[in-house]
């Protein structure tokens, strides 16, 4: 979506035999020749994906097109020029943004058979291939790419959807990036083509991703002619629109080639004062009827009604500003100032358990106010195997409409300990927010015997077998738990007891308290317990330093007489 100048053909078309090329050139493509420009034609012709409306809110868009050749005398071919022309180049990341998406969306929706040379037909159109590839390492405009404010006055009316969070504008919609998507439709239809994390329409990834899914929405196969017409006329409802790409759509077909990012050729004229196409009246007041044909710089190759002939250069029906700016107006982007924290809480987990909460933080400009779209990267810092959702150690999301945005949840891992989490934006001399976290060692909340056999013995003997018991925590076994196990007198007045049932020590002397250690699992067998001569029922106490506790019966009785 950049200006819709005055200009409806290639720059020197002055004269009947160059606007009959034009004329050939459109025929060769297959562009229709009659089409409505009606936003109701165009969705009863099922143009529109289901639940939208044209992906740039049929905003103003470049007008210019393809270079034509017309060798020899009238009635001649049309020769477009080989690739290796200055028109033919699309700048290498913008180029590689566009092949990219037709192989991502081959492989999910094949039957589509989207054509990257389509993408880069709409992206010459709406922006010129984003300003002749100013884009960074990422393939991020270095600046936003954004259209007039569409507030009905010469444009469609749209209020705005994001808060501003796209477009810088919180009153009404503009359309954003090098695809020209308005924010509602972004909102639906964005993509992560680069794989960063983020869905952002000034991205050229993202946004040629997000304009093959749009424009194979539903059945479409795009290589029916019917069906790719109607795929342009969803991203914005004119027929001059139309014409446009597919005139540029046939030129890329017949050969391009790659140029360094920054050297594409822009369009000549970068006006954005001229009315923009709406949805009554797609393209604008200049769009042919529908039996017309395209316009001609010579006022047309066919004979007209009218007896007198027209004359043979025809001024445009909108006439472009005599000293128009070089590039499509753009919002300043705000300066990144500072990080604070948006209300994060205390961040301590037990050992493989989810923390309850999650860092929030909230970016500011340079003047206090919140600052939108703003990228923040998390990362976890010390010898800690806690992880982000999705088991990674730095993740990069981008701030809301208000500035705030939440890291996703937090893992402990097995390692007890502390570690940080660190929350950095900006590029120039970066600020890091630093939060506090803490993953508590698992604590055995229960202690259980694993057998319930009668534990007895005769006076002076040893108990048939050994008490076997397990710590847990939360059901899962808690390894190295202390334990101690101590004879009671009973379990009102849990003293220890000076007389029955015993451990025995180095020595081979009574012991009535140990000391242990679960191992593994949180398993615990006890050493052999004897009785002496005294008969009776006694009570062995086990207890872990969080209070668990579990009382085992140990009876000491005389065997019955033979």
């Amino acid at each position: 979506m950049a200006a819709q100048f005055g200009r409806r053909l290639r720059r020197g078309a002055t004269t009947t035999a160059v606007a009959a090329a034009a004329v050939a050139a459109l025929s060769a493509s297959q562009a229709p020749a009659a089409q409505s420009d009606s936003a109701a034609d165009a969705r009863a012709a099922g143009e529109t994906p289901p639940g939208g409306s044209a992906a740039t809110g049929n905003s103003p868009y470049y007008t210019d097109l393809p270079p034509l050749s017309t060798p020899g005398g009238p009635g001649t071919s049309v020769v477009l020029p080989a690739a290796g022309s200055s028109e033919a180049g699309i700048p290498a990341s913008v180029l590689a943004a566009y092949k990219k998406a037709q192989q991502e969306i081959a492989g999910t929706d094949a039957a589509c058979r989207l054509p990257w040379q389509l993408l880069a037909a709409i992206g010459k159109v709406e922006s010129g291939q984003a300003r002749g590839g100013k884009v960074d390492a990422d393939g991020t405009t270095f600046s936003p790419i954004l259209g007039p404010a569409l507030n009905g006055q010469g444009f469609a009316l749209i209020k705005d959807t994001d808060g501003g969070a796209y477009d810088g504008d919180s009153t009404h919609d503009r359309a954003v990036g090098p695809m020209q998507f308005i924010p509602s439709t972004w909102a639906t239809w964005g993509q992560d083509g680069n794989g960063d994390g983020r869905k952002d329409p000034n991205n050229i990834h993202d946004a040629a991703l997000a304009a093959g899914r749009y424009l194979c929405a539903g059945t479409r196969d795009l290589s029916l002619a019917a069906d790719l017409d109607g795929a342009v006329l969803s991203y914005n409802h004119s027929t001059e629109y139309l014409r446009t790409v597919r005139s540029w759509f046939d030129y890329y077909k017949r050969g391009t080639h790659e140029v360094p990012d920054g050297t594409g050729v822009l369009p000549a004229d970068t006006s954005t004062t001229s009315p923009s196409p709406s949805p009554s009246t797609p393209g604008g007041g200049t769009t042919p009827s529908p039996e017309s044909t395209p316009p001609r710089a010579g006022g047309g190759t066919t004979p007209s009604p009218d007896p007198t002939p027209p004359p043979t250069t025809k001024p445009p029906t909108t006439k472009p500003p005599t000293a128009p700016p070089t590039t499509p107006p753009t919002t300043p982007p705000q300066s990144f100032g500072r990080l604070e924290n948006a209300g994060t809480g205390t961040l301590t987990a037990t050992a493989g358990e989810a923390f309850t909460e999650r860092v929030k933080v909230r970016a500011r400009n340079t003047l206090g106010a919140p600052l939108a779209k703003a990228s923040v990267t998390f990362t976890l810092v010390g010898d800690t195997d806690t992880r982000f959702t999705g088991g990674k150690r730095t993740v990069t999301l981008t701030t809301g409409a208000d500035g705030t945005v939440t890291a996703p949840a937090l893992t402990a891992g097995e390692k007890p300990g502390t570690f940080k989490v660190t929350a950095v934006a900006g590029t120039a001399g970066p600020r890091p927010l630093t939060f506090s976290a803490t993953v508590e060692a698992r604590v055995a909340d229960t202690i259980a015997r694993t057998g319930d056999t009668a534990l007895t013995a005769a006076p002076g003997g040893a108990f048939a077998g050994r008490v076997e018991v397990r710590t847990t925590y939360k059901g899962t076994g808690v390894a190295d738990t202390a334990v101690t196990a101590t004879m009671i007198t009973d379990a009102e007045t849990p003293a220890e007891n000076d007389k029955g049932p015993y451990f025995e020590g180095a020595d081979g002397e009574p012991v009535r308290t140990l000391d242990l250690k679960a191992g593994a699992d949180g398993l615990l067998k006890l050493p052999e317990i004897f009785a002496d001569d005294a008969e009776g029922t006694y009570a062995l106490r086990l207890t872990t330093a969080s209070g668990a506790t579990l009382t085992v019966e140990l009876k000491v009785e005389a065997a019955p007489a033979a």
